[in-house]
C-alpha cells in the first residue's frame, strides 16, 4: 500500500494474504465518523488479524494507526520506506515463488479452513492436503 488507507481501501487490502505498507502512511476503519460502518468484511477481517478487543477498538472508534502501529499489531505484515517498497514487494513475490506452488496452495487453504474450526476438524484437513502435495509434487 503506497499510501493511507481507509474504510473500503483497508477492506480491500485485508483480503490479501500479505500486506506492505509505505513509512509514514496511516491505515483505518474510519468509517463511523461518518455515520456508516465497514461493509466489505472489515468487521470479520479485522479481528481475525488483529484480535477482537484491538478490532473494536479501531472499528468503534473510527481510530486511524500508524504504519509503525499497524505492523506492531499485525494488520501489516511489512512496512518499507516510500523509495524502498517495489523492491520490497518485488522480493516477497521473489521469495514467494521460489515456494512449492501446490504445496502453498496447501497451506493456505489449510489455514483458512481450519481458522474456527476444532482442531481436530483443521488437523484432519491439514493432513489430507499434505498428502495431496506429496502426490502433486
Amino acid at each position: 500500500m503506497n499510501g493511507p488507507a481507509f474504510g473500503g481501501g483497508l477492506e480491500l487490502a485485508m483480503a490479501c494474504d500479505v500486506r506492505v505498507l509505505v513509512e509514514g502512511a496511516e491505515v483505518g476503519l474510519v468509517d463511523v465518523r461518518d455515520g456508516t460502518m465497514p461493509g466489505a468484511g472489515g468487521t470479520l477481517r479485522l479481528p481475525r488479524l488483529i484480535g477482537e478487543a484491538r478490532a473494536k477498538e479501531l472499528i468503534l472508534f473510527g481510530r486511524r494507526v500508524s504504519a509503525a502501529r499497524a505492523r506492531e499489531i499485525g494488520l501489516v505484515n511489512q512496512v518499507a520506506a516510500g523509495a524502498e517498497l517495489v523492491a520490497a514487494v518485488d522480493a516477497l513475490v521473489a521469495e514467494l515463488a521460489a515456494c512449492g506452488p501446490v504445496a502453498v496452495r496447501g497451506a493456505k487453504a489449510a489455514i483458512e479452513y481450519g481458522h474456527g474450526r476444532p482442531f481436530e476438524e483443521g488437523l484432519a484437513f491439514e493432513r489430507e492436503r499434505c498428502e495431496t502435495t506429496l502426490h502433486e509434487k
